[in-house]
């Protein structure tokens, strides 16, 4: 910072502004790779949830949006110190400098304005992942519903009664088994129909 600094003597001239300019301008500027980085790690995991291949990027997506919100709270306390170098007169601060602030402040508020962007695509990609995992859901109920038929009739026609209709009935057995196909058929188009499976 101080080589950079000294090759403009007219932002020295300014005094300690020029030096403050300097700092806040690194501060800000050695943020930007982190906010790169995570932008391909976000794009990245876009690329997993809407694959159609079913990974589920979950703890990845918590990963990053921990870091998100540790980038945030880096960058946000500078928002107000910096709007005030940058569009108010401010004690000790070379007036010449206000422009050079107001071009860090620009540059701080294009990063927020990304990472908060970062923070909404991560929450839409965690909804996505939670939409997918409920779809699964509904196909493993729908899945069960249809074995309960024929497990429930196995289960009566298992107790071993003695005074059951279709027992003394030739056509008894097939019935019932024909009963259950007809019902896990049935159960089957509804909840096709419904989008279930």
């Amino acid at each position: 910072m101080r080589k950079d600094a000294e090759h403009h003597p007219e932002l020295l001239r300014c005094g300690p502004s020029a030096v403050l300019h300097a700092i806040t301008d690194h501060v800000v500027d050695s943020d930007a790779p982190v906010i790169i980085g995570l932008e391909n790690d976000v794009h990245e995991v876009e690329m997993e949830v809407f694959s159609g291949e079913g990974h589920n990027p979950v703890e990845r997506i918590y990963f990053l949006k921990r870091e998100v919100l540790q980038v945030h709270a880096a960058l946000s306390p500078l928002v107000a110190v910096l709007h005030q170098l940058a569009h108010r007169r401010v004690k000790f601060v070379h007036e010449e400098m206000q422009e050079y602030f107001r071009d860090v402040y620009d540059h701080l508020m294009r990063m927020v304005d990304k990472v908060n962007l970062l923070s909404s695509v991560l929450a839409a990609n965690l909804t996505q992942v939670g939409v997918r995992q409920n779809q699964d859901m509904r196909k493993i109920a729908a899945w069960a519903a249809i074995l309960a038929v024929p497990t429930a009739l196995a289960g009566v026609y298992g107790m071993n009664f003695e005074h059951m209709p279709e027992l003394a009935w030739h056509l008894g057995y097939p019935a019932a088994l024909a009963t259950m196909v007809l019902v896990c058929i049935l159960m089957h188009r509804k909840f096709r129909s419904i989008g279930w499976l």
